[in-house]
């Protein structure tokens, strides 16, 4: 299997994992007096998210 089918098959755990994360980060900017760190968790969680979405994209692209 290629990369991109590892990848394919791994999707629920990476939306799985960057949804906690994000929720996470958004709790934690809401309970926190300095809100950027939270926030910037919530990115990096919805980046986490869309992984397989965007690594299609450029793979999409790229051919």
């Amino acid at each position: 299997m290629d990369p991109q089918q590892w990848l394919e098959a791994a999707t629920l755990a990476f939306n799985l994992i960057g949804m906690v994360v994000c929720l996470f980060g958004l709790t934690l900017a809401q309970k926190m007096t300095r809100r950027w760190p939270g926030y910037t968790l919530a990115g990096v969680g919805f980046l986490i998210a869309t992984l397989p979405m965007l690594s299609q994209l450029v793979l999409m692209f790229s051919q």
